[in-house]
């Protein structure tokens, strides 16, 4: 595999499982030393990446606690001395519920998480990466960040926050050489897609008959959408809110 991030720093939060482990096996494989951060203590990211001669450590970090983003910034710094790269994956889907019936607790700590903890991250990011003249932000929204859903209203207004944000920042930054772009995923097969369906296959099924591709889509193929953000190869694309989604919202 090209080694495209050869002396490249990367940070993936919320890379534990899903899509942010996907990425920061893939943006390791190549070449980047990624800081793996996610709230629960979990080294099997790190772990995979290593076994395969990658480089990695884990942080510990809740997104939502500025302190804690400083120290995961930090700790990059400290580890592998500069900041190229940040994914900004942490999220959560909050509980279902109409928005009358959403509660106060629900909809502060899902837009904790979602919302300010993506601004969060890309503020003490981005300070990082003026000082360097360069680097690359990806935050990952979701196809609920560009349509409507019934049921989940602070998750919805969460993810079109981090779009809204994203494009903000990309023309803040533009002429400072640090890009930001967002990928909306559709549903991928993920332990968050799980909870929503119970694992249920007729609840499987509906949400996979509902995608034109006709099944879910796979961690790896959001991963590979995020490295070619990350890359050189999409140097002029900044502010974009890229949907990978099976065609869910061309239908």
């Amino acid at each position: 595999m090209e080694q495209i991030f050869n002396g490249k720093v990367a940070i993936v939060t919320g890379a534990a499982f899903g899509i942010g482990k996907a990425t920061a096996i893939a943006l390791a494989a190549r070449g980047a030393s990624v800081v793996v951060a996610d709230w629960i203590d979990d080294q099997s990211t790190v772990n995979e990446i290593k076994k395969t001669g990658g480089t990695a450590s884990f942080f510990r970090c809740d997104v939502s606690k500025e302190d804690q983003i400083k120290a995961l910034v930090k700790h990059a710094l400290t580890s592998y001395g500069r900041l190229d790269i940040a994914v900004n994956n942490a999220g959560i889907e909050g509980d279902n519920g109409m928005s009358h019936e959403c509660t106060v607790e629900n909809w502060n700590k899902t837009i904790g998480v979602n919302l300010t903890g993506v601004w969060l991250c890309m503020k003490h990011e981005i300070s990082e990466m003026l000082k360097q003249g360069s680097g690359t932000i990806v935050n990952i929204a979701s196809i609920a960040g560009l349509v409507g859903f019934t049921g989940l209203p602070a998750y919805v207004a969460s993810k079109h926050g981090v779009v809204g944000l994203t494009k903000t920042a990309a023309l803040e930054y533009a002429k400072q050489g640090i890009r930001v772009n967002a990928i909306c995923p559709g549903v991928i097969r993920t332990a968050m897609v799980d909870r929503v369906t119970g694992k249920d296959k007729v609840a499987e099924k509906a949400f996979a008959d509902m995608e034109p591709i006709g099944r879910f889509g796979e961690p790896e193929e959001v991963a590979e959408s995020i490295v070619w953000l990350c890359s050189p190869a999409s140097s002029f694309v900044t502010g974009a809110a890229i949907a990978v989604d099976g065609g869910w919202i061309a239908a």
